[in-house]
């Protein structure tokens, strides 16, 4: 039982998350007191989110980083306040499927890009890294603007509920569903090997494509809570989401070349990741060091979870 569990992608992650539990907890005991869950949670909210939001194009392999996810995530921020609230658009009904329908139509021309016209994703993914950041300076060149008040529970809490556990928990429970259909044996099947998911008649080109919409539908969801934390527009936040996004992933046990890992591991690496931040916060080191950090959990993931595939593979 033990040895199984050791091999699971996601056992690093969570053993981390156990040793930064305690050590916030006596550092910082009052951060997941009654009175902090909430915003604690809404600090977390987008971290989380940007971390499932790079999942899906590193499942489905041949090196499907999206390194666009981060100003995604910042355009629809200053899409929502600039372009829709700006313009007296500001009801749910319309803000929300809008933020949505940006991040999905963003992450599908990723696919086209990476699937059809077969470029890398690093290079494909850059580029639209880049057109998004510009982008988000053409629609608000500074922060500013005020998000409407129904935004604002989602960085509060709606009744007895944190707003941003449900933004989270409607992206898992979407992934949930999609666990129990065909396509994820196929995204998975690509990830693992894409010839043999060819031969066996799965369409790889429809299988990424997919992927990259359901990141950047994600992405959206992400833009969305970034909103309701900081509660107006800003175009620089976005960008740096990609570097911990991207961590997250790696450090949950999702492999690199694709095919192993999952939404679970990237869920709890992102924990750790705010769980560090606010442990580097409590103790006062300096901010610069925040991005040392990310840097030696991605090298340190990557050997480890390296370690505990070959660890599994010896156990079979």
């Amino acid at each position: 039982m033990f040895r199984r569990t050791f091999s699971r992608p996601w056992f690093f992650a969570t053993a981390l998350f156990v040793v930064l539990l305690a050590a916030n907890l006596l550092v910082l005991p009052s951060f997941v007191s009654s009175a902090n869950i909430a915003g604690t949670l809404a600090v977390a909210a987008p971290l989380v989110l940007a971390a499932m939001a790079a999942t899906p194009s590193i499942l489905s392999g041949g090196g499907g980083i999206d390194i666009s996810i981060g100003p995604l995530i910042g355009f629809v921020n200053v899409f929502i306040i600039g372009v829709l609230v700006g313009n007296g658009i500001d009801s749910p009904w319309l803000v929300i499927p809008a933020a949505l329908a940006v991040g999905l139509v963003a992450g599908l021309a990723n696919g086209v890009m990476v699937a059809y016209i077969r470029l890398q994703p690093i290079v494909a993914t850059l580029g639209s890294y880049l057109v998004l950041l510009g982008l988000a300076l053409v629609v608000m060149r500074q922060p500013g603007g005020s998000a409407p008040e129904w935004l604002l529970v989602f960085g509060s809490s709606i009744g007895p509920l944190p707003g941003a556990l449900i933004l989270v928990a409607l992206a898992l429970a979407g992934w949930a569903v999609l666990r129990r259909l065909p396509y994820y044996r196929s995204l998975i099947g690509v990830g693992s090997d894409e010839r043999a998911a060819f031969t066996a008649g799965v369409n790889v080109a429809r299988v990424r494509l997919v992927a990259y919409g359901i990141g950047g539908l994600v992405a959206a969801f992400a833009g969305i809570a970034l909103t309701a934390l900081v509660r107006s527009g800003d175009p620089n936040l976005g960008a740096s989401y990609t570097v911990v996004a991207i961590a997250a992933v790696v450090l949950g046990g999702t492999a690199v070349t694709g095919g192993v890992g999952g939404m679970v591991g990237s869920i709890i690496a992102a924990v750790d990741i705010l769980l560090i931040q606010q442990l580097l916060s409590a103790t006062r080191v300096p901010s610069f060091w925040i991005q040392v950090a990310y840097g030696a959990i991605l090298l340190v993931a990557l050997a480890v979870n390296a370690g505990i595939r070959s660890a599994g593979k010896g156990l079979r």
